[in-house]
């Protein structure tokens, strides 16, 4: 705690060297205060209160039956009826509110101020209070006064001119609702056509027909693979069989003895009988006995090939009933076969559209609900513009031969006696306190931009070096006198400030009573 008091002593002590600082801006800020407000005016606010009654025989009897607005109606209808360019152009035609304007953009300014400062307030049920606040009082209270009387004389056109452009609204609103629901019954219409078949299907549709679809399908592969291999075994064995019967079954000639290759081959034979009787193999003899009866053979075989060429047939050769059963059986297998593909191609065909259809399901619905959800909402709007037409027209004839509000003033326009905050009163003590507040600190900002050293503690804190001690400053008698002469002027300075202000605010509160 002492140190926390020596240091704010150490600042106040910083403070204090440039207390003239301080005195200078606070007077500164004093003497623009003054101006300031001086060209300030005090606001004075005007009040009325207006109650309207709704409460007759006819509105409970006819609630079901025709549009009537309830109360939240009625307070924007109030509102919009006061802030209007009309009402506020007739305010300012008024000779006793004064309003002098000389061209139109000054009338623009005025209308504009006027719509801003104008306010109406619910203030319970059924009661409006009406507020405008006004530099002069007796300006504000006729103001308030006029717009009453011309709210309450143009309740009742106001109403019908409502109507009129209530039932103009509808009107319009359901034309081009029409128009609305008949583009969506085309857009509608035009999507199932365009999907027809598959708009109207659920997925659990479309699952099982690719379940029978595919049944098929498989039978269908089943069936074609049997069918193919038994094509390829009919192909194959008829692949193996001659179209005709072969050439031994035709007669031949025969012939008369052996040839003379013949006795020459044998007789050759039985030399090497002979030979191997005597020698082995390895004997050149039997070597050339072997290749001479080679020789002979493929010579007799030559011959007989020969001779069979030249052998005249006796007729022709007649046809293999084998083969001939074998291609009717092939024939009919190539076509039955030739039917499974196309069965299958059809079929597959088939399970693909319905496949690639089944996948656009979810976005088909999706984009029929979207459709019929829009529909839906244009028919239900269309419908209650319909239902609403009637209704008005029927509030519009009800207007015409009843009044359903009257407007009663509880309390007439009244101006408060005392301005509202801020009054110049309030401003010029906020401007005196305000002033006193910036002279202060600016006296402590300058000692915390320029601080100042004050004991040997803070010397120490300063330089993070030991302080061995310190010499005391000793003021003689001149120098004394001095300290205590600018002491005596600074009092005085701030006396006189604070005298002034004072002088001023009481000047400034009895020139507002005395308005």
């Amino acid at each position: 705690m002492n140190e926390v008091v020596r240091q704010a002593r150490n600042k106040l002590l910083a403070a204090w060297q440039y207390r003239w600082i301080g005195v200078s801006v606070a007077w500164v800020l004093g003497v623009v205060s003054v101006i300031l407000v001086s060209f300030l005016n005090d606001t004075y606010q005007a009040t009325a209160r207006i109650h309207v009654d709704t409460q007759t025989v006819l509105k409970p009897l006819m609630k079901e039956l025709a549009a009537q607005p309830d109360i939240d109606q009625q307070v924007r209808m109030l509102a919009r009826t006061l802030i209007s360019r009309p009402t506020v152009e007739k305010l300012i035609a008024l000779k006793e509110l004064g309003f002098e304007v000389t061209t139109p953009e000054e009338r623009e300014q005025l209308i504009a101020s006027l719509v801003r400062s104008i306010n109406v307030q619910g203030s319970g049920p059924n009661v409006y209070t009406l507020i405008y606040r006004d530099n002069d009082a007796k300006r504000a209270r006729a103001l308030i006064e006029g717009l009453v009387t011309l709210f309450v004389e143009s309740s009742t056109g106001g109403k019908k001119q409502d109507s009129a452009q209530a039932m103009s609204f509808i009107n319009q609103q359901i034309s081009q609702y029409e128009e609305k629901l008949s583009t969506a019954e085309n857009r509608l219409k035009d999507f199932k056509v365009k999907h027809f078949g598959v708009s109207g299907a659920t997925q659990q549709d479309f699952f099982a027909r690719m379940a029978s679809l595919s049944d098929e399908v498989n039978k269908l592969k089943l069936d074609l693979s049997a069918a193919q291999r038994s094509r390829d075994s009919l192909r194959l064995a008829l692949s193996s069989e001659a179209p005709q019967l072969p050439a031994e079954a035709l007669p031949v000639r025969e012939r008369s003895g052996p040839t003379e290759t013949e006795i020459r081959l044998d007789a050759q034979r039985r030399a090497l009988d002979d030979l191997l009787r005597r020698f082995t193999e390895a004997h050149p003899d039997v070597g050339a006995a072997r290749k001479a009866i080679a020789d002979m053979e493929r010579i007799k075989r030559d011959e007989d090939e020969l001779n069979r060429r030249r052998t005249p047939t006796v007729g022709t050769a007649p046809p293999n009933p084998v083969y001939q059963q074998l291609r009717v059986q092939l024939a009919n297998a190539e076509a039955q076969t030739a039917s499974l593909q196309s069965q299958l191609a059809m079929q597959q065909g088939r399970l693909d559209v319905v496949r690639s259809q089944a996948g656009k399901v979810p976005q088909i619905e999706a984009e029929l609900a979207q459709l019929n959800r829009d529909y839906e909402v244009v028919r239900i709007a269309y419908q209650r513009l319909v239902e609403r037409r009637e209704s008005a027209a029927m509030g519009a004839k009800l207007d015409e031969s009843s009044q359903l509000a009257d407007f009663r003033i509880i309390e007439p326009a009244l101006v408060s006696p005392n301005p509202v905050f801020p009054s110049r009163v309030a401003m010029a003590l906020g401007a005196l306190l305000a002033s006193l507040a910036a002279g202060i600190g600016a006296a402590l900002g300058m000692a915390m931009a320029f601080p100042l050293v004050a004991d040997e503690q803070e010397l120490a804190q300063l330089t993070k070096r030991p302080v061995l001690g310190g010499v005391s400053l000793s003021l003689d008698g001149p120098a004394k006198l001095a300290a205590r002469w600018q002491l005596v002027q600074f009092s005085a300075t701030v006396v006189i400030f604070l005298v002034s202000a004072t002088l001023w605010v009481l000047w400034i509160y009895f020139s507002s009573k005395a308005t």
